[in-house]
């Protein structure tokens, strides 16, 4: 069975049809290369072949990209020298991209080759897009659910089979960086407005195979392949593209703060390519490319957030013997902020949402959250007043619990008091049906804790959200000790129909994404404690490639929130508290009234508008900057290790029983370092000896939250590294 067939019609146009079989989108395999070139050969020897259409056997898309898996196998196939592997694929892709390209036509005057069109019925990302721009003209179906564009750089790596260097050659610097170093995706008409594809028509097959009909020497040469041809906006050896090419470099690193090798390489590609022909600059492309597949970075990114994220979301940890649960009508408590979220993602999703709060004014309240949220669609295009009438439709905002009758899942998001909770979990079992499954969105509670006011605690989870709700992707789904199996498969359905990535994980206080970020927070705040400057904490986090530093962070989400939780944790823990400067600082920060940017006063000043104008200088006169200021990688080692550690402490205690979640789960969480692929992968990256090492550094100077954990000191011992070890495919053999 292959991938590509092709057929040749009376008219003499072959088409060239892409359809992996199995699979609801095409993906490009490691034989896929071998059979189009073979085709390509087939129809630009045959005289009564006038042209070529390439398309898909997909309804509604191309392609999706190239099956990452593949690169993988090549280096791992070719022995000692895996780059020399991985370069040679990558010229072999080079070599039929420009056969494509040039179709057969006299090398030097450019005539007589034979049009190659591709007719796209809807979405082509990464190579689905590469290869049609190869072409001589790119047809796309005016198909408002696709989406056109380069997102390589999301996963750690960058186009590199030509999409690099022919984006820059067809828009000019500025014009492709947004899709190039943005990963930017958009539909058919921008994409057009943009220049990257040629027409948006109702049937791109056909407009295809009449223009490849018609078409003329003059149509077929690329401008990069014409004589005279300049780089719109200039070349880096100009006034114009020297200035386009010194902001590029400047916005990478302003965005990238380093910590991303891809977008490094990439650029490294673009500035040395734009300097010479065409030809050079695509071998410039492959060994850049070569480069950054042989950096540890992209091999983690893309375990992480491809392959890792995807079987997640395709149900990897779900119980198997469990039938469909899909949600039908859910219930959801409390309508502020987290909970008209939730009822926002569901609706979205189709379901029928029943939005209970204390009285109709604060149901309703959380109810608009979806009705503005729909109308800033509406006046971005991207939502019609049909869809938000229908999307609004679906949820009764209301104080009365008869209306959950008929839920088949309530989430619980009320105020975080266990005798609160209890409160609503018993006046609502008495409402619901005995099969309905009941979760909270509790972040800190223990849920075997709250489950104890259920009478069917094996129905009872945690469902936790992450704030905001609608542009979070990680849902935490947490089993309680008597939780079963229907309950866990009921989340995790649920959160594959509002399309976010689940984890699971075992009960324990503050679960496993807040056990690592508190942590986080307060080695930040303990610093600043101890006189290191804010500015060098900050920046030290967004070096290593985390959204925001752990300063401004507890600003964000506010100081009172972090002694509440501190307050709480004592109370749990009594005299295993560990208390320390982190506390003093967060205590006299809320005595002051300096709560963070809800209250425009906190570690940082603010303007009336919220916006944050600086640290503010009042805290260096309660605790003083030292005279000598740490070395940056001695703030960033105790930032990193203070959260790994808790990773593998999960691992450890049970609470993490997939390691993949603990990756995903860190980087779609919290923003941990993308480009480690998440804290084990980061210790796997490092070697686990090392860590160990480390740790005992880390604990002799500055205590013992440092302390190496049993499982990681074995591991160096052994020599084994986490995915060598509790990887699915490891425990199976």
């Amino acid at each position: 069975m292959t991938d590509f067939t092709m057929t040749k019609g009376d008219d003499g146009v072959a088409i060239i049809t892409w359809d992996v079989q199995g699979k609801s989108m095409n993906v490009l395999s490691a034989e896929g290369p071998q059979e189009l070139n073979d085709l390509i050969d087939d129809a630009l020897a045959d005289d009564a072949v006038k042209g070529i259409v390439l398309t898909s056997g997909k309804p509604d898309s191309f392609a999706g990209g190239m099956d990452l898996n593949v690169l993988a196998d090549i280096r791992e196939s070719v022995g000692d020298n895996p780059a020399e592997g991985l370069f040679g694929f990558i010229m072999q892709m080079h070599g039929l991209m420009r056969k494509i390209e040039l179709a057969g036509m006299d090398p030097k005057t450019k005539k007589g080759g034979k049009p190659i069109a591709c007719a796209m019925p809807g979405t082509g990302a990464g190579i689905g897009l590469e290869l049609p721009l190869c072409t001589h003209r790119i047809f796309v179906a005016d198909n408002p659910k696709a989406r056109l564009g380069l997102p390589e750089i999301m996963v750690g790596i960058f186009p590199g089979a030509g999409g690099t260097t022919r984006l820059i050659r067809k828009l000019g610097l500025m014009g492709a960086s947004s899709f190039l170093m943005e990963g930017k995706l958009v539909d058919p008409h921008k994409a057009k407005a943009a220049g990257i594809i040629d027409e948006v028509v109702e049937d791109p097959l056909a407009a295809a195979k009449e223009w490849v009909l018609n078409a003329t020497d003059a149509d077929l040469v690329k401008p990069w392949d014409a004589k005279g041809y300049k780089m719109p906006g200039g070349a880096p050896y100009n006034p114009a593209g020297f200035m386009n090419f010194v902001g590029a470099s400047a916005m990478v690193n302003g965005k990238t703060q380093g910590a991303f090798p891809a977008a490094k390489a990439m650029l490294s590609a673009i500035y040395e390519g734009a300097l010479v022909d065409f030809d050079t600059a695509l071998r410039i492309e492959a060994r850049w490319f070569t480069h950054i597949l042989m950096n540890p970075s992209s091999s983690a990114m893309i375990r992480s957030l491809f392959v890792n994220k995807e079987a997640l979301e395709k149900g990897a940890v779900r119980p198997a013997d469990v039938p469909d649960q899909k949600v039908r009508k859910l219930g959801v408590l409390g309508a502020g902020m987290m909970g008209a979220g939730i009822a926002l993602v569901s609706a979205q999703a189709g379901m029928e949402v029943v939005l209970i709060d204390r009285d109709q004014e604060a149901a309703d309240k959380g109810k608009a959250y979806t009705e503005a949220y729909l109308d800033k669609g509406i006046a971005r295009k991207k939502v019609t007043p049909e869809k938000k009438e229908a999307m609004l439709g679906l949820i009764t905002a209301t104080p009365d619990l008869d209306h959950l009758k008929g839920c088949d899942l309530i989430i619980e998001a009320v105020f975080e008091d266990p005798a609160v909770k209890a409160e609503m979990t018993k006046k609502v079992e008495a409402i619901i049906p005995e099969d309905c499954i009941f979760a909270s969105n509790t972040s800190t509670l223990p849920i075997s804790d709250l489950a104890k006011a259920s009478v069917r605690p094996e129905q009872f989870i945690g469902i936790h959200f992450f704030s905001p709700v609608e542009k979070m992707l990680l849902v935490e789904i947490i089993k309680g000790k008597e939780t079963g199996d229907r309950a866990v498969a009921k989340a995790l359905d649920y959160v594959r129909q509002i399309r976010k990535t689940p984890i699971v994980v075992n009960d324990a206080r503050f679960f496993y994404a807040n056990r690592c970020i508190i942590p986080y927070i307060n080695e930040g705040l303990r610093m600043a404690g101890e006189g290191v400057s804010r500015a060098l904490i900050d920046r030290a986090a967004q070096m290593l490639g985390f959204p925001v530093g752990p300063i401004q962070l507890v600003d964000e989400t506010s100081l009172d929130l972090g002694a509440k939780i501190a307050k709480a944790t004592k109370e749990a823990m009594g005299n295993a508290y560990p208390a320390s400067v982190a506390d003093d600082v967060t205590f006299w920060m809320v005595d002051e009234g300096r709560l963070g940017r809800k209250a425009k006063a906190g570690l940082f000043d603010y303007d009336e508008k919220g916006k944050r104008i600086g640290y503010w200088p009042g805290f260096n006169d309660k605790f003083p900057l030292l005279d000598e200021q740490p070395e940056l990688t001695e703030v960033q080692h105790r930032l990193l290790f203070v959260q790994v550690l808790e990773a593998v402490r999960a691992v450890e205690e049970g609470v993490l029983m997939d390691i993949r979640e603990g990756d995903v789960g860190a980087i779609l969480g919290w923003g941990f370092a993308p480009w480690s692929g998440g804290p084990l992968s980061w210790i796997d990256m490092v070697g686990a000896e090392w860590a160990a090492a480390k740790c005992d550094e880390l604990q002799a100077k500055f205590g013992d939250r440092f302390e190496c954990p049993a499982l990681l000191r074995e591991m160096a011992e052994k020599g084994e590294s986490f995915y060598g070890r509790f990887a699915p495919e490891a425990k199976a053999a």
